[in-house]
């Protein structure tokens, strides 16, 4: 578990203010409306995920599939160290698996 808090502090240490604004944007259809004015800052971004059971230490594929989307590959880059050496999830392993967007995370390995 210390690892994945360790995740989450060196993501949010990476992302900005207006790339938080952008992450939102990209998963706004998973934020009801008028809670996303009170996620201010990452942290409260990764908090929220967690309560609505999108993001957890074993469920990654939301936030690799948002910093795809957003154009973050640094960030996705991340979670994907995390998978394979934390979780030892590798290509081979991720067939049948909600813990991985791999197909589309491999380029950035």
């Amino acid at each position: 578990m210390a690892e994945y808090r360790r995740l989450l502090e060196e993501l949010a240490q990476n992302i900005t203010a207006e790339d938080l604004a952008q992450l939102k944007s990209a998963c706004r259809e998973d934020i009801p409306s008028g809670e996303g004015e009170a996620i201010a800052t990452s942290q409260h971004w990764f908090d929220f995920l967690e309560r609505h059971s999108k993001l957890d230490k074993d469920n990654l594929s939301y936030i690799e599939h948002i910093f795809e989307i957003s154009r973050r590959p640094d960030l996705l880059t991340m979670v994907v160290q995390y998978r394979t050496q934390v979780l030892k999830i590798s290509e081979e392993d991720e067939v049948d698996t909600k813990l991985t967007r791999i197909p589309s995370a491999k380029k950035y390995k």
